[in-house]
């Protein structure tokens, strides 16, 4: 799907990523599509709100007519991997319909069974929707969750085609003795990734059969960060430490900058924006882990955590890590937590290694002066997994 906005009278400021411009065509792409009360289309992913819990929204997410491209409205990591502006993200969020009704977490139905059906598929699947009206159009744009743009009231839906269930998420579907979080980490194990895996917790697909309920996107987004960062955690307390190394990169105006130390594992996240970078949000972990939510710097604290657990897996390693987030200015509308998952993951790719602690920091305040133009310094101090360094460990006797 390309788009082409220089041919529209509204797209006059000359600057491709300007936010006002993308809102403004996607709003008037999709007003021309969504014409109909009935259409065929590909379900793409389920949607489940979390306003009036537990009497919650359940949708279906879809573009107005069949597109062989369906799958890319809901694929953050091809997103990522294709290097895909914000204007596109937006103008492919921006074509789903969510054909929405109410219905209780526990409570099952003939749209439940199809939403479950098209949340485990592994393709977008053919599906008939009659809607109780045309859908309104209204743009939603939030820090954790993907865009999403036009909702219906649900009158009626029928699957056309049968979906595409892989084995093993079929077996963990039908295996009402598996916990959650066990079917989690095992599909996660087999390479299904956390977007697909986030998808099929929502409905309520997994887990002890009498506790089977649906999950609030939002909410089944963050458990899947942090259940699949728990299993990893438990996994690479077990390898040997890495040394001093300093990871960079990002995506989509989102920067991280991540230290590791040779130490046993820890994690602290710091997130800031470049245009006032000494108003930053902080949350830690030590070895023991977190009993509380994190709160400061929320779910992407777990989409982090999870980036830097799977290069350890990789590398066989455990340490202490520091994460910095600098914003900047390109990052123009919230896209979701996706985002920062990815971004990480883009860091994590290469690292430079130190000899020294002090030769890290210095190499740290050198790029953060040079590349976002203020003194990391003061915010540095302030960290707590950093004051855990300096303090003498039990092994510096013996060393």
């Amino acid at each position: 799907m390309k788009v082409s906005q220089a041919k529209h009278p509204l797209f006059n400021c000359g600057k491709r990523d300007c936010p006002i411009c993308a809102k403004a065509y996607s709003r008037l792409r999709i007003k021309e599509r969504i014409t109909k009360e009935s259409f065929s289309t590909d379900a793409v992913a389920p949607f489940i709100g979390r306003y009036g819990y537990p009497e919650v929204n359940i949708g279906l997410l879809a573009p107005p007519e069949e597109d062989k491209e369906a799958w890319l409205y809901d694929a953050p990591k091809e997103w990522s991997a294709k290097q895909f502006e914000i204007p596109q993200i937006i103008d492919y969020r921006s074509a789903l319909i969510n054909s929405r009704t109410k219905g209780n977490v526990k409570q099952t139905s003939r749209f439940l069974a199809l939403n479950q059906e098209v949340s485990m598929s592994s393709k977008p699947v053919q599906v008939e929707i009659d809607l109780k009206g045309k859908p309104r159009f209204w743009m939603k744009y939030d820090s954790l969750l993907a865009p999403s743009g036009p909702s219906g009231q649900l009158k009626k839906a029928s699957l056309t085609e049968n979906p595409s269930i892989p084995g093993k998420v079929e077996k963990a579907f039908y295996d009402t003795d598996l916990k959650a979080a066990e079917a989690l980490t095992t599909l996660f194990d087999s390479h299904f990734d956390e977007n697909y895996l986030s998808r099929i917790l929502s409905t309520g697909t997994l887990g002890i059969g009498a506790n089977r309920k649906l999950v609030p996107t939002r909410w089944s987004i963050t458990a899947t960060d942090d259940t699949l960062g728990k299993h990893l955690i438990k996994e690479v307390k077990d390898y040997s430490e890495t040394g001093f190394h300093a990871f960079f990169g990002g995506h989509l105006g989102n920067y991280y900058l991540i230290l590791s130390f040779p130490d046993v594992w820890s994690y602290e996240l710091i997130e800031m924006a470049v245009s006032n970078p000494y108003e930053y949000g902080t949350d830690h972990e030590s070895y023991g882990g977190r009993t509380a939510y994190a709160e400061n710097t929320a779910g992407g604290y777990y989409t982090v955590r999870l980036a830097i657990l799977e290069k350890l897996r990789k590398i066989k390693r455990q340490g202490s890590f520091l994460a910095l987030r600098f914003v900047t200015g390109d990052y123009t509308l919230p896209l979701g937590v996706w985002v920062t998952r990815e971004a990480a993951r883009k860091a994590m790719l290469q690292g430079t290694e130190f000899a020294s602690k002090e030769l890290m920091m210095k190499y740290v305040q050198t790029l953060v002066r040079k590349k976002f133009g203020f003194d990391i310094h003061p915010i540095l101090r302030q960290s707590k997994l950093l004051k855990n360094q300096q303090q003498s460990k039990l092994r510096d006797f013996f060393s």
